[in-house]
C-alpha cells in the first residue's frame, strides 16, 4: 500500500504534509513571479524562504513515511527519531540560505535597484501570506492532535513565514509611498535575520530530542496519570525517565511493592500502571517497569491498610510529584 493511503494517524500525517508539500511548491511560484515583476530584494528574500519551506516539507514528508516503519531487529525502538532529523534539517537550510540572502541583502543596501510594480507585489504577497497562515494554523494544531514534532514545527515555520509577510506588505507600502528605495533592503535584512532565529530554535529542539533531553511537560503528564491511578499498593515509584522516538514515547520507571506479592499479583499492578499511562497518551506509550521488593523501612510512607508484616506505623503519605519520580532513590523515608 502506497503510504500516504496508509489508516489511521500516520496516514493523516502523510495526507497532511503531502498538502503542505504541495500547497508550498504553489507559494512559492507565486513568489518568484511577484519579484519577476518588481525586482524587489524583500520579495526576493521571501521567496527564497519559501524554497526552505519546500524543501523543508520534502525531508519532513519523507522523515514521516520512514518513521511509520514497523520496529525490526535494527531499530527496536522505532525509527522516530528521524523526526528529529527532519526538524534539523529545516534549520540547517534556514541558516544556510538566510546566510545567502543576508549577504545579497548587504549588497543591494550599497547598491540598490529600482521596485517596479508595488501595488501588484503588495497583492501576491498578501495572497500568499494568507494561505502561509491558514496552511501553517492547520498543520500546527494537527500536528498537536497527532503528536507529531514534524508537523507542528513545519506549521511554526509557516507561521513565522506570515510575520515576515505582513512585514514585507508594509514596507512595500512605504516605498510606494515615499519612494525610499533604500527600505527594501532594509527590510531584506530585518527579515532574513528573523528566519535566521528561527532556524536557531529548529536546530535547538532538534538536538535536545536527538540528546534525549528531559521533556518536563511530558514528564508531568506523566505523573499527573500516575497520581489519578495511583493505588496503595504502589509504595514507591522512582527512577522515572521518558525517552521520545518522534511521536513514540518510551518509559522507564522502578516500582517498589510488597515483598510477599507473587509474580502474577505483581505483573498485574504493573499492567494498571501501563493501562494509566495509555488512557493519557493512548497507543505511542510504552512502558518498562522494574519492580523492587519493599523494606522493613518503606512500611513508614506504605498506605496499605492491611498489612500482615507491617513493621512501622505510617509517618507520611509521600506526594508523587517530579522530584522525587525521576530520582534513583527508592524509599522517601530511608533510615
Amino acid at each position: 500500500m502506497h503510504p500516504i493511503f496508509k489508516a489511521g494517524e500516520t496516514g493523516k500525517k502523510i495526507r497532511y504534509m503531502t498538502f503542505a508539500l504541495a500547497t508550498s511548491l504553489v507559494i512559492g511560484v507565486l513568489k518568484f513571479y511577484a519579484y519577476s515583476i518588481t525586482q524587489s530584494n524583500a520579495i526576493l528574500t521571501d521567496a527564497f524562504e519559501s524554497l526552505i519551506n519546500v524543501s523543508a516539507s520534502a525531508f519532513a514528508l519523507f522523515s514521516l513515511i520512514y518513521s511509520s516503519k514497523p520496529k525490526d531487529e535494527s531499530h527496536p525502538y522505532g525509527h522516530g527519531k528521524i523526526e528529529f532529523f527532519s526538524v534539523g534539517f529545516e534549520g540547517a537550510l534556514i541558516l544556510f540560505s538566510g546566510g545567502a540572502i543576508l549577504l545579497t541583502a548587504v549588497y543591494h543596501l550599497f547598491y540598490p535597484d529600482t521596485v517596479h510594480q508595488i501595488g501588484t507585489g503588495i497583492l501576491l504577497t498578501l495572497i500568499s501570506g494568507a494561505v502561509n497562515f491558514l496552511l501553517g494554523y492547520f498543520l500546527v494544531k494537527k500536528g498537536k492532535e497527532l503528536n507529531s514534532m514534524t508537523l507542528k514545527a513545519d506549521g511554526e515555520h509557516l507561521l513565522t513565514d506570515t510575520w515576515s509577510s505582513l512585514i514585507l506588505i508594509g514596507g512595500l507600502g512605504v516605498i510606494y509611498l515615499t519612494d525610499w528605495l533604500l527600505l527594501d533592503s532594509l527590510l531584506s535584512i530585518g527579515m532574513t535575520l528573523f528566519i535566521l532565529l528561527t532556524g536557531f530554535r529548529l536546530i535547538k529542539n532538534a538536538l535536545s530530542g536527538l540528546m534525549d533531553e528531559t521533556d518536563y511537560h511530558v514528564l508531568s503528564e506523566v505523573v499527573e496519570a500516575l497520581n489519578i491511578a495511583r493505588k496503595a499498593e504502589w509504595i514507591d515509584i522512582h527512577n522515572l525517565r521518558v525517552l521520545k522516538y518522534g511521536s513514540s514515547i518510551h518509559i522507564d520507571a522502578h516500582l517498589t511493592l510488597p515483598y510477599y506479592f507473587d509474580l502474577t499479583t505483581s505483573h498485574q499492578s504493573v499492567k494498571e500502571i501501563e493501562s494509566a499511562v495509555s488512557q493519557k497518551f493512548g497507543n505511542r506509550v510504552e512502558l518498562f517497569i522494574h519492580t523492587d521488593p519493599c523494606k522493613t523501612t518503606s512500611c513508614k510512607i506504605c498506605t496499605l491498610e492491611i498489612c500482615k508484616v507491617r513493621s512501622h506505623e505510617l509517618r507520611e503519605k509521600i506526594h508523587w510529584n517530579l522530584k522525587n519520580l525521576m530520582k534513583d532513590i527508592p524509599h522517601g523515608l530511608n533510615e
